[in-house]
């Protein structure tokens, strides 16, 4: 498994800011955190952006997040996705071969018409989007993570992400496993053994200490080895499948972001190359 450290553990920082200091921490590989790349290239073209990359010698991992793209319609539908395409179009510009996507169920019986049978209705709806989405990302050469959200009204579950998945039958969608969310939702342990080789897109690691799983927000994500989180026994199972893909470090603590860059992913980096070698 290859370690990669998400921008998001540094959001208070520019995308050069967070290249430059990785790098310098030693970590060269890291999760984009889009909004910061869209507002980097405002600035700089895409050749000056690929050439500080080279410079610095980074990969980028994958790219976080789209959302809008399930249960979004007519307009609205139409706006999530044009920005998705100009992502998509992003993506094969510098090679990123992972897009994340948010599985937006946060009011689902408000998404349907009187008289329609409301979950099967905004549950089919989402798995013909997820479809459409990931035929547009295989133009791109991308591969789609669907991410479970924990206190979502649906999907909140690692095994509903996987049906959903699987009923959509695209074979570039694949799920992200976010144990924020396995910890704080509903998923449970066996939970895991549905997951293969081929329906695990990507991986972030996080923990939390002393606050009830009901209770904890992306706030209090520390890092991993440090909490309540009993990641070893995840960990070896997915190396147990053969996953050999990325495992990204994602962080939203604002006591982190004070900190330098370079810091930050030295520290990073480190508590992920300790619980992944073992």
């Amino acid at each position: 498994m290859k370690p990669c450290i998400s921008e998001a553990v540094t959001l208070s920082r520019t995308f050069v800011e967070d290249v430059n200091g990785y790098a310098d921490g030693g970590c060269h590989a890291l999760e984009v955190w889009l909004t910061k790349l869209e507002k980097h290239l405002e600035k700089y073209s895409i050749a000056d952006t690929r050439k500080l990359l080279e410079d610095r010698e980074m990969t980028l991992a994958a790219a976080s997040y789209q959302g809008g793209l399930l249960l979004a319609q007519g307009e609205q539908r139409k706006a999530h996705y044009d920005h998705f395409k100009r992502r998509l179009n992003l993506c094969q510009s510098f090679g990123i071969s992972t897009l994340l996507i948010v599985a937006d169920f946060p009011a689902i019986r408000q998404l349907t018409l009187p008289g329609e049978n409301q979950d099967t209705t905004a549950i089919q709806r989402a798995i013909a989007s997820l479809k459409e989405a990931a035929q547009w990302a295989a133009a791109f050469d991308v591969r789609l993570a669907l991410e479970f959200r924990g206190s979502a009204s649906f999907c909140a579950s690692l095994d509903t992400a996987l049906a959903l998945i699987a009923q959509c039958g695209e074979p570039n969608v694949g799920v992200n496993l976010d144990v924020f969310h396995y910890y704080t939702g509903p998923s449970k342990f066996e939970d895991l053994a549905l997951l293969t080789r081929d329906n695990l897109a990507f991986v972030q690691l996080c923990d939390v200490l002393g606050v009830p799983r009901e209770l904890a927000d992306d706030a209090d994500r520390i890092l991993p080895g440090e909490g309540d989180f009993s990641l070893q026994p995840i960990v070896d199972h997915l190396r147990a499948i053969g996953y050999d893909g990325w495992v990204s470090l994602e962080l939203f603590n604002p006591t982190l972001w004070q900190l330098k860059p370079a810091q930050v992913a030295e520290l990073g980096l480190a508590a992920l190359e300790r619980l992944l070698r073992r």
